[in-house]
């Protein structure tokens, strides 16, 4: 059985994992445009933007299956995607505010990962160009693991490259899956009302709820202060 990192308080740095989609990045033009080409290239009826949108979080197959193709052709559409999501994404893809500012503040008290279902390539290049990058020590995607989010893999996988003894370990991401790996791995967790879940679902999965990231990084620095 996989170890979980069940953690108490600790005067020692923490660790932050971060979702992207909803948590940092606004994204939803470029998933939901790139969707409808994939349905175009290979002629099918488009699904609704809200359709797609009720999904972004799981991986792409995932959601192309669940938006009803089928199996023999679900990676087909999963490749479409890719290769025009890639020319696309840093045009249609922007930080959500204050994000930058929450990356900032996290990395003066704690050392930080990504651990995103996207893939992890383009994943990195975005955050790359908006000029990040270098405050994570690990950025996990779809490719680095067999079982996504909500599976607690892709957070073990992070963590794989922080020492954690006796850290405390936080996820903060805006969709149930996010807080559902979170619980799988054993960590804690904080979800953000700046993307795809609303409210009455995030609270079902955990009890420390914020407007935005920023908010989340500034209530885990008074939280550290208060724990030492």
């Amino acid at each position: 059985m996989a170890q979980l990192y069940r953690v108490g308080k600790s005067a020692d740095t923490m660790i932050i994992l971060f979702d992207l989609d909803g948590t940092l990045i606004e994204s939803t033009e470029a998933i939901t445009s790139t969707f409808h080409h994939a349905y175009e290239t290979h002629g099918e009826k488009n699904p609704t933007d809200a359709e797609i949108q009720a999904l972004i979080g799981y991986p792409l197959d995932v959601m192309f299956a669940k938006l009803g193709i089928e199996e023999s052709r679900v990676w087909d559409f999963v490749d479409t995607y890719k290769q025009k999501y890639r020319t696309i994404s840093k045009i249609k893809t922007e930080l959500l505010p204050q994000a930058k500012e929450a990356v900032e503040l996290a990395s003066s008290f704690a050392e930080l990962g990504i651990v995103t279902t996207k893939t992890g390539l383009y994943s990195q290049e975005l955050m790359e160009h908006f000029g990040i990058m270098h405050y994570f020590k690990v950025l996990i995607g779809r490719e680095h693991v067999q079982n996504p989010k909500p599976h607690a893999e892709p957070i073990f996988k992070a963590l794989e490259s922080f020492d954690v003894k006796q850290r405390e370990i936080w996820m903060i991401g805006d969709t149930k899956l996010d807080l559902i790996s979170a619980k799988n791995a054993g960590v804690n967790s904080i979800a953000v009302l700046s993307g795809y879940d609303n409210r009455n679902t995030l609270e079902k999965f955990t009890k420390t709820i914020h407007n935005d990231a920023f908010s989340a990084v500034k209530y885990l620095k008074n939280k550290q202060i208060l724990d030492k």
